[in-house]
Formats: C-alpha cells, sequence, structure tokens
C-alpha cells in the first residue's frame, strides 16, 4: 500500500484529536501501520490544533510541507493555514457553509496545485441534530462518503461504535451517518 498522509486542523474544543483516534484506530483495525502526532498548544482557550497522521510504512509522525494527500479541517482559517501542508492533487475538506467560497486570494493556488477542495456545513448539520459539539463526526462521515483513502465509511463507523462512550454512541453514528449521506449524495 502506498503511504497516505492525513493532516487534521481546528481550533480547541472541535475534536480534532478524537477524529485523528477514529482515522487512526480503522487503520489499526485493518491491520495498517499508523504514526501520529498532534501539536495543540493554546487548545483549552480556543487556539490552533493541528494532528498529522501517516498511514503506511512511515518512518516519522511529521507530515512534510507539501506532502499531505488529505486535509481535514474544522474551522477555515485553519484550513487555510495548514494549506501548505497539501500535496499537488491533495484533497481539501473544510466545515464551512456550501454558499461560502474559498477566499479569491486562495483559489489560485488551488488551482495552480491541483488541490480538489470540498466545502460541508459540518457545524450546521451536527448542530440541527441535537448535538452542535459533534461537528468532527459530520465532517469525517461527508468526508468517508468519497472513498479517499484507505479507510472505508464502513470501517470509520464500526470504529465509531467501537470507541465512543456509551452515551455518545448513538448520537455519535447518527451524525456521522449525516455527513455520509450527504456526502453520497454531492450535496453539502
Amino acid at each position: 500500500m502506498e503511504n497516505v498522509n492525513f493532516v487534521l486542523s481546528g481550533l480547541g474544543g472541535q475534536g480534532i484529536l478524537f477524529m485523528t483516534k477514529l482515522l487512526a484506530q480503522a487503520a489499526v483495525n485493518k491491520g495498517l501501520k499508523i504514526m501520529a502526532a498532534e501539536t495543540h498548544g493554546m487548545a483549552q482557550r480556543g487556539g490552533s490544533v493541528v494532528s498529522h497522521l501517516r498511514i503506511g510504512d512511515v518512518a516519522g509522525s511529521l507530515v512534510r510541507a507539501g506532502s499531505a494527500h488529505i486535509l481535514l479541517a474544522l474551522e477555515e482559517d485553519e484550513a487555510y493555514r495548514s494549506l501548505p501542508f497539501l500535496s499537488r492533487g491533495g484533497s481539501l475538506y473544510i466545515n464551512a457553509p456550501a454558499k461560502a467560497f474559498v477566499r479569491e486570494e486562495v483559489r489560485p493556488y488551488l488551482d495552480r496545485m491541483e488541490i480538489v477542495c470540498r466545502l460541508f456545513p459540518a457545524s450546521e448539520t451536527a448542530a440541527a441534530s441535537g448535538s452542535p459539539m459533534a461537528s468532527n463526526l459530520a465532517l469525517l462521515g461527508f468526508f468517508a462518503a468519497f472513498q479517499n483513502g484507505p479507510i472505508r465509511g464502513d470501517e470509520l463507523r464500526q470504529t465509531i461504535d467501537q470507541v465512543s462512550p456509551d452515551r455518545f454512541r448513538e448520537i455519535n453514528l447518527k451524525i456521522f451517518d449525516l455527513g455520509f449521506e450527504k456526502g453520497s449524495k454531492g450535496t453539502p
């Protein structure tokens, strides 16, 4: 298997580390090798949180600039901050309203780098489902629908079922499914 590099970014309290844990555990469940690293200096005060996850036969846990295949961002500004990690032809999934599009000054860079950008209002989806804190699972479900990477949607769903605390399991699965459904229909 070719190595796959993920970068996940957002703000403290948005669940970046839980998203990373789900992707990592799903990969381990498949028997894949992983390495991960995270930075969250001021996370408890809403500061940046960035997590790196490398799947495959890799020698280090940090994703070098220009080598991430997939960037999952729970906050639009954090997506822009993490863009240099994406490789040419990489995929960007942003928690942002579908009406909002990428800033004009960023568009030429995305085009030049052939980066596929998909926006999804994960926060709105999670809030409408009664769990505004679960935008991470909505975005993860949306991402999973595109079958982009070594982990399938059903494998991620099984992992959510496996690692979620009992009191959150049902709502976590529901929100993941909503994101997956919207991604499958191609409608944010």
